[in-house]
């Protein structure tokens, strides 16, 4: 079996799309936590908000990460 090497060149934009998709997930959800009377909906969504706060945190460092290593050439 081989391996596929690893290609990071998309990385950034493969980032960068989740990032993307994370911030129009939490925008959705506030969106139904301001219109729903329902307090165990609010309280799920606003915990899934804070988890993809903490997901956005941590692929802001790596899309940091990724961007210098793709400067300095992945050596």
């Amino acid at each position: 079996m081989k391996h596929n090497p690893d290609d990071r060149r998309d990385n950034v934009e493969r980032i960068q799309f989740n990032i993307d998709h994370t911030i129009k997930n939490i925008d959705l959800a506030e969106e139904i936590i301001s219109k729903t009377d329902d307090p165990k909906t609010k309280e799920a969504l606003q915990q899934k908000n804070e988890r993809r706060e903490e997901a956005l945190e941590r692929m802001r460092l790596e899309i940091r990460d990724e961007a210098i290593d793709r400067e300095e050439g992945y050596e």
